[in-house]
């Protein structure tokens, strides 16, 4: 095996081909806080890519309650009991990898759901930690709890299923880091299903092949968000490229949230795939929870996001999520104004972080009438 640096768990680890980044690397934050389940976002993946036989209960996209919710069945669960108790000292994971965990003669340690884990996509949906029973008062975090996880291929810059596959079937494009299968190549041995520890590698009975999220990988190459992006009802999701943290550039829209500010983590570093879809923690749910699933950051993170009010950089670049159906690479703030803007500088969006508010006296001296507040 070789070694190779994972910069998200602050340490080099082992893997089964030697480091190669691409080019440039396709990457999203999802603001957690902002997520309302509507599932657009899944009804927008679904119509457009997995209407097909055999592709009935692939879910490329979905969004789950947790802690109680997951799909397919437990798929967190399983692999963290696999694991083991492992820990961080600061900012360096001491314990194993999937990669390092691996059984002797296996590439990677993972699990093959059934077909029965499949059979519940909304198990566990708005059922919440603890309850009350004589009343209570609202504290952060709060005592009884859940929050929605909208989930998509996280386009790892070390992915299991590329380890996995034993016909080369799976290969990470180059020139955007984005993870494919070569649907011709594919036999249908199902490996990468059982290597990929999000579980987001699908088997389709008809083809006798596995697929998988393309992050929308013909408007990518438009310079367009996916759909998944562009169709989200809470405006939760931002996607663009991310650099190397040495590399980080404070004009980049990712590279601000992850590298800079600190605020986007990715979601359960431990597992050593270095994950492309990183997440702003949810505010209100107690920290030991958040440090398993999204890493020692996650203090740093929270504070970060609950000061944004008095940040105008990071409140403006917020209030970009969502708002065009463009990639936008850059940005800047001027004034109370967020301007979005293409690797040329060239302007693409404006928007104002504050919405101007008029108000008008309760009697029209033009048309003689009091004006009446309609509830």
């Amino acid at each position: 095996m070789a070694r190779v640096s994972n910069w998200q768990i602050g340490r080099e680890m082992s893997y089964w081909y030697p480091e190669s980044r691409p080019r440039r690397q396709f990457a999203a934050v999802f603001d957690i806080n902002k997520c309302i389940a509507c599932q657009t976002c899944t009804l927008a993946c679904k119509t457009t890519w997995t209407s097909g036989k055999g592709q009935e209960y692939m879910l490329w996209n979905n969004v789950e309650s947790k802690p109680y919710g997951f799909y397919p069945l437990a798929w967190d669960l399983n692999l963290l009991k696999a694991l083991g108790p492992q820990g961080w000292e600061g900012g360096v994971y001491q314990g194993r990898t999937i990669f390092e965990a691996a059984p002797a003669g296996e590439r990677v340690l993972g699990w093959r759901p059934d077909e029965m884990d499949y059979a519940n996509p909304n198990v566990g949906e708005d059922d919440c930690v603890g309850s009350i029973e004589n009343g209570a008062e609202l504290q952060v975090p709060h005592a009884v709890w859940f929050f929605y996880l909208a989930r998509i291929c996280n386009h790892c810059t070390y992915p299991a299923c590329l380890a996995s596959c034993p016909r080369g079937s799976i290969y990470k494009r180059p020139e955007d880091g984005i993870v494919l299968v070569d649907q011709g190549r594919c036999r249908g041995y199902q490996e990468c299903v059982r290597a990929c520890p999000y579980k987001k590698v699908f088997f389709n009975p008809m083809t006798g092949t596995s697929e998988k999220c393309i992050a929308c990988f013909p408007k990518i190459e438009q310079g367009l968000q996916p759909q998944c992006f562009l169709n989200c009802i809470g405006k939760i999701r931002v996607a663009g490229w991310l650099s190397r943290p040495e590399q980080a550039r404070a004009d980049n829209p990712i590279d601000y949230l992850v590298h800079v500010r600190k605020v986007a983590l990715p979601l359960f570093p431990q597992f050593g795939l270095e994950p492309n879809v990183y997440y702003i923690p949810p505010i209100h749910v107690p920290l030991p929870f958040l440090h398993q699933m999204f890493g020692p950051g996650v203090n740093h993170a929270i504070q970060t996001y609950r000061a944004a009010p008095t940040d105008p950089d990071l409140a403006g670049l917020l209030a970009l999520f969502g708002c065009t159906e463009q990639v936008v690479p850059r940005w800047r703030r001027r004034g109370d104004l967020v301007i979005g803007m293409d690797e040329g500088k060239k302007e693409l969006l404006r928007v104002p972080m504050r919405e101007p508010v008029h108000i008008l006296p309760a009697h029209d001296a033009k048309y003689g009438v009091t004006r009446t507040n309609c509830p």
